[in-house]
């Protein structure tokens, strides 16, 4: 299901305008991508969680010559899904 897929059933089971369900979508990545930014943690109880790893300095190297390369410390964002969603997607 892509973006707007949801907007589409929002606007079905909701019965509500395709700009009202694109504008609740819209704001609800909105609230979550601005929570991330700041650090904090996104649970949605039997669904999923979003949290960011912080990873660590290290050294790499480069594919195409061999060199050595320092990769700077980074933030990613990490999906775990919720045991509800493992149980319903192993029916």
């Amino acid at each position: 299901m892509n973006k707007s897929e949801l907007i589409m059933t929002l606007k079905t089971e909701a019965k509500i305008s395709k700009l009202e369900a694109a504008t609740v979508v819209q704001i609800f990545f909105d609230s979550m991508t601005d929570a991330m930014a700041k650090g904090d943690r996104i649970e949605v109880r039997g669904l999923c969680s979003f949290f960011i790893k912080n990873h660590k300095s290290y050294a790499g190297r480069n594919p195409k010559t061999g060199e050595k390369v320092i990769i700077k410390p980074k933030k990613l964002p990490f999906f775990k899904a919720g045991k509800e969603l493992k149980e319903r997607v192993n029916c």
